[in-house]
């Protein structure tokens, strides 16, 4: 009896020094309201639904701007985008019009994870450099297989301005295929490989869609005619490129589940902005859409699946970011997030447990070229029910309730002077900590 208590105590320990795998799925573009679990009719998406009914959905979860570099600076550094010289889209391709350039002295999630012996890879979009020293593998990741750029102008030519940006780790590819499909197959590749090592994994799966180009597989376009004959035609191809990116993700999730890897995999699963208004997306009542510092531009879906660790079905009310999943991820792999990130750990929510830190400030940047913005920045900050918005660098100061007016419908800035200008000042600290950080590359 006694070694049978002893034998258990032994499986017990290891089970419990076992390290989970990670895998962050990140949609491009997704829109608030783009998958069939929000209560979206016209829309088909089981696999994501999936992650919501076997996982935890935050109700309040932004990214950290509305528009793509920022975001993925965030998330992969746990700092506020600007605080890493990524305040706005990164286009080395495009000298000119490139608004940030990462940080040499960021620390990039995969490098911490190695403390635990974690093997990283990036399936998908990068969108933080072209060049050494800011390429995937420069940065911490031992597998890339993707492309580095801000979009592609075709999902099967995957080319940009006539530029190759594909890549596995450093070298050129060419690769036939609709994008969405080619990441979703390498993605399931690696899982297999990783599940024949002992070593935990983070998978990094950064798809592309629903980003414009909108350009759905002409099968899964005719599945949404037949089934939604009335549907404007620009939704029906948005939708028919979101479903076929759900499908993706289902292959992935089969994966995990064949190999063995689902029930110690933590899975999270969020959008990089909120959806894109004139390609047809729906981001709820929200008000506008990407690129636009209204809730509409940062509220984003976002769930997380652990089985045996998350409760199914369940919601948390908490405010978070996505900047939260660096530290959330380092928590969950038993590694204490550095003291100096703007992002907390979710992790205690996800689990059920007492969670501090989560009732705190926002703050939200993007810096623009163009005559629309000249290269300056727009923001927005929250304090409490408060959010003080300005989403264009020649417009005045906008301020609205949200806990009255979540829509943002009632501006007022001018009827309420005394908070417009406590937060005024509080945004301006915030943005003196990030005009400490070059975004544009030394010496250029």
């Amino acid at each position: 009896m006694r070694c049978i208590i002893f034998l258990a105590l032994i499986v017990s320990a290891a089970f419990a020094e076992t390290k989970p795998n990670i895998l962050i799925i990140l949609a491009d573009d997704l829109g608030r309201a783009d998958y069939s679990a929000f209560g979206t009719r016209d829309i088909r998406t089981p696999n994501v639904d999936r992650l919501f009914r076997e996982g935890m959905t935050f109700e309040n979860f932004r990214a950290n701007s509305c528009v793509c570099s920022p975001t993925r600076a965030a998330l992969l550094t746990g700092c506020h985008p600007d605080r890493v010289g990524v305040p706005g889209v990164i286009r080395e391709e495009e000298p000119a019009n490139s608004w940030g350039h990462l940080a040499k002295e960021a620390v990039l999630l995969p490098v911490l994870l190695r403390q635990a012996n974690y093997h990283s890879a990036i399936v998908g979009k990068w969108h933080l450099g072209i060049s050494a020293p800011n390429l995937p593998n420069d940065r911490g990741f031992d597998l890339f297989h993707g492309f580095l750029g801000d979009m592609m102008d075709d999902y099967w030519t995957h080319l940009r301005h006539g530029q190759n940006f594909m890549r596995h780790n450093r070298e050129v590819i060419t690769p036939r295929g609709h994008a969405t499909d080619l990441f979703t197959e390498w993605a399931c590749e690696y899982l297999t490989e990783r599940s024949k090592q002992a070593q935990p994994f983070f998978l990094y799966l950064a798809y592309n869609a629903p980003h414009d180009p909108v350009q759905p597989p002409p099968e899964w376009l005719e599945k949404v005619k037949q089934r939604e004959p009335q549907m404007d035609e620009k939704r029906m191809k948005l939708v028919a490129l979101i479903e076929h990116f759900d499908a993706g993700i289902g292959r992935v999730l089969d994966v995990l589940k064949i190999n063995g890897q689902a029930e110690n995999t933590l899975v999270m699963f969020s959008s990089d902005n909120g959806g894109l208004l004139p390609s047809g997306a729906n981001n709820g009542p929200w008000r506008s859409g990407k690129t636009h510092m209204y809730e509409g531009g940062l509220r984003v879906p976002f769930a997380a699946r652990w089985p045996a660790q998350i409760k199914p079905a369940s919601t948390s009310s908490f405010s978070a970011m996505s900047m939260d999943l660096f530290p959330t991820a380092l928590d969950a792999a038993g590694i204490k997030p550095p003291d100096q990130i703007d992002g907390i750990s979710i992790l205690p929510a996800l689990l059920g447990k007492p969670q501090a830190g989560l009732m705190r400030d926002h703050y939200f940047v993007r810096r623009e070229g163009g005559p629309q913005y000249g290269g300056k920045t727009i923001e927005a900050y929250q304090h409490g029910v408060w959010k003080l918005v300005q989403d264009s660098p020649f417009a005045p100061l906008e301020l609205y309730n949200l806990t009255d007016d979540p829509y943002e419908a009632t501006d007022l800035a001018t009827k309420r002077k005394p908070i417009t200008a406590e937060l005024n000042a509080l945004l301006r600290k915030q943005v003196q900590r990030g005009g400490a950080v070059p975004w544009q590359a030394m010496g250029k």
